[in-house]
């Protein structure tokens, strides 16, 4: 491929209504009733999946090959092989009740990209990979973004092996079982620079009327066990000034939760602060006794580790002036965290680039969730495309997207790769 000028650049394009009908296709394995999908990982939709792309690889020209916890890459060769390559990807394991983008976007948008240079008749400098990441999901085994994880050196591959489902079964069984356990060791592939396209799971895009959102980091997450305890006694003869009701106490702190969220804004006013109470349960759960003990889940998320921490100290404050006030205990245990993962500058630069030269509307974002270019982000120069989704739903059978705005962020991805492939 010879040297493209930002005016070339801007009049390539991708096959939308191909990329679609792949889409479509893939989602008929594990189809739901209800137009979603269930194609659980290592499980036998799982293995027809990646048959098909596979295949899909194959008939573009691209050369398969997979590691020891089922990564699957798919190589483009570039003018000077020698280079790193410029990888894209994502996952296209689901949701019990998942849908036919999340993950399967980003896979089926890096083939387009390849089936289009192929169109074109062009070649990069470095090369290009496509990787379908296994078991991003989490939802037969954990831990979630096994396959990016041990590629990344997160966890270790016996970790990953030895993980069992609710069944016993393990996934280097499982891996066996679809003739996706590998050869290559995870990590040993190297990565000039990675992108993920993806919906963006959440409501923002399309609240602004944006077509493409330029990710510019992932949230950092805590996750904490909280748990206040008082007293369990007889609804009737307790009067109210004698009580010592834990259940109380605890929704004055799990309000205090999503208000921690809006203290915590980014230096420049924007504010990515998310707090949530997801799980609470009562003790002993009678409708005519005082509650004596509430264990609930508080989860935290922001832009940066900084701001994650302000809001660990703010809560624990919070908490700690109520035990105070009430005379009840408690206690905030830590369960895991992730810290906030910028991306890198060039590359959102490069998303930002593209999104402009082909006159897309784009705003700033951020991920609220997980995704694999998390861990690819230890690893190499790494960004993320956003393009909304209906109603912001996702994890939802009814997940949905606009075809232009899936053909839109693929020719984002398309641009943003060759502007770092050369």
């Amino acid at each position: 491929m010879t040297a493209l000028t930002a005016l070339d650049l801007a009049t390539l394009r991708i096959n939308g209504p191909r990329l679609w009908a792949s889409l479509m296709e893939l989602a008929t394995i594990g189809a739901t009733p209800k137009g979603g999908v269930c194609r659980l990982a290592l499980t036998a939709l799982d293995g027809q999946g990646r048959d098909l792309v596979t295949r899909w690889a194959r008939e573009a020209g691209l050369t398969v090959t997979v590691d020891r916890i089922g990564n699957i890459f798919m190589r483009r060769p570039g003018r000077d092989d020698s280079l790193p390559p410029i990888v894209t990807g994502s996952h296209i394991d689901t949701q019990p009740t998942g849908g036919k983008f999340d993950g399967n976007y980003g896979v089926l948008a890096g083939l387009e990209v390849m089936r289009t240079l192929n169109d074109l008749g062009l070649q990069t400098e470095a090369p290009l990979e496509v990787v379908a990441w296994t078991n991003e999901e989490g939802s037969r085994f954990v831990p979630v973004m096994m396959g990016s994880g041990v590629f990344a050196g997160a966890f270790s591959l016996e970790t990953a092996h030895a993980a069992t489902d609710l069944d016993g079964r393990t996934v280097k069984d499982e891996l066996q079982a679809i003739g996706y356990l590998g050869a290559e060791v995870p990590g040993q592939h190297p990565i000039g620079a990675y992108f993920e396209t993806h919906i963006e799971q959440g409501p923002v895009l399309e609240d602004h009327g944006k077509t493409i959102g330029i990710v510019t980091g992932v949230l950092g997450i805590r996750w904490y066990d909280c748990v206040v305890t008082g007293m369990e006694a007889h609804a009737g003869p307790t009067p109210m000034a004698l009580r010592k009701d834990a259940l109380q106490v605890a929704t004055r702190l799990m309000q205090q939760v999503v208000a921690c969220a809006h203290r915590h804004p980014q230096a420049d006013g924007v504010n990515h602060g998310r707090g949530t109470v997801g799980m609470v349960q009562v003790f002993p759960n009678s409708r005519n006794v005082i509650p004596g003990r509430v264990t609930f889940s508080i989860d935290l998320r922001n832009a940066s580790d900084a701001l994650c921490d302000a809001m660990d100290a703010d809560i624990r404050a919070v908490a700690a002036r109520l035990a105070a006030d009430s005379g009840l205990s408690i206690t905030i245990t830590p369960v895991s965290a992730y810290p906030a993962q910028p991306f890198h500058a060039d590359c959102v630069q490069a998303v930002a680039a593209a999104a402009e030269r082909l006159g897309y509307s784009a705003m700033p974002a951020v991920s609220g969730a997980g995704h694999d270019a998390v861990y690819m982000a230890r690893l190499a120069p790494a960004g993320m495309i956003f393009i909304p989704c209906k109603d912001g739903i996702s994890h939802n059978e009814i997940e949905d997207a606009d075809p232009a705005h899936i053909e839109a962020g693929c020719n984002v991805l398309l641009q943003a790769m060759l502007e770092r492939a050369g």
